[in-house]
């Protein structure tokens, strides 16, 4: 059975890379290559086309089983090209009530092949965030995913906290757990990461992220703190820039 999803798997997604070339043209293929500097071969298609062709897909097959998504996922990952590895992401995001626990290892596999934000932050995001939502055990792995060496998975835990957080709900004392043991990193894209997560969080609480930042302005970098302050009422961001640039020249991270 297995052996033949992933034959039925590698045909499906052979498919929906040729429907992705017929979606692209040259010149973004070039330019979007240059911008991600990535080894991969790119079609050009833009991501608005890539989803309407996997949520395309999925409506033709109201039926869809795990074992069906999961093959026709792995083989659009195997595939060399950047925008089938997008579809890749665009299938699991659309089918969230067909994914398990157990998944969270195949969506461990991808970030750790990604080493892009433009695979891995909706990969973390929107995929492994709902599923953790679903099944708040998977915080273990996530609790994980923080201390390891791949700047990527670390970033990937965070962003994953990220959905709930945005809507004024979520774990930001898990949340705050990762960052403060990271806000002194010089990674740029664990950087913008925390940056981003406590920007969105403000939005709807401001006090918390004001009240969370203020003992530690002096250890953050200046994308973090730009990025975090962003939704703050006007003094309050004054405040905590001042704080943190009081400290520049006693060599805090920049």
């Amino acid at each position: 059975m297995a052996r033949r999803d992933g034959r039925a798997g590698t045909a499906e997604a052979a498919a929906i890379e040729a429907s992705l070339r017929g979606l692209g043209t040259p010149q973004r293929a070039a330019s979007e290559k240059a911008y991600l500097k990535s080894d991969l071969e790119f079609t050009g298609t833009g991501v608005p086309a890539i989803r309407a062709t996997v949520r395309a897909w999925c409506r033709a097959r109201p039926g869809l089983t795990h074992a069906e998504l999961i093959a026709v996922t792995e083989a659009l990952w195997e595939r060399p090209v950047h925008e089938s590895r997008m579809a890749a992401v665009e299938l699991l995001d659309a089918n969230p009530g067909l994914l398990r626990p157990g998944d969270a290892a195949l969506i461990e596999r991808m970030l750790r092949t990604a080493r892009t934000w433009a695979l891995v932050d909706g990969l973390a995001s929107n995929v492994m965030g709902a599923l953790t939502e679903r099944h708040p055990e998977l915080t273990d792995v996530l609790d994980r995913w923080a201390r390891d060496e791949d700047f990527w998975i670390r970033r990937s835990a965070m962003l994953a906290l990220l959905v709930p957080l945005r809507r004024g709900e979520g774990d930001f004392a898990r949340f705050a757990g990762y960052a403060d043991r990271m806000l002194e990193e010089k990674e740029f894209f664990i950087r913008k990461a925390i940056g981003w997560i406590l920007r969105d969080t403000a939005k709807r609480r401001p006090e918390l992220v004001a009240a969370w930042l203020q003992p530690r302005a002096h250890r953050a970098s200046g994308v973090t703190m730009r990025e975090a302050v962003k939704p703050l009422p006007p003094e309050v961001a004054a405040g905590l820039l001042a704080a943190r640039a009081g400290q520049r020249g006693r060599g805090q991270p920049r």
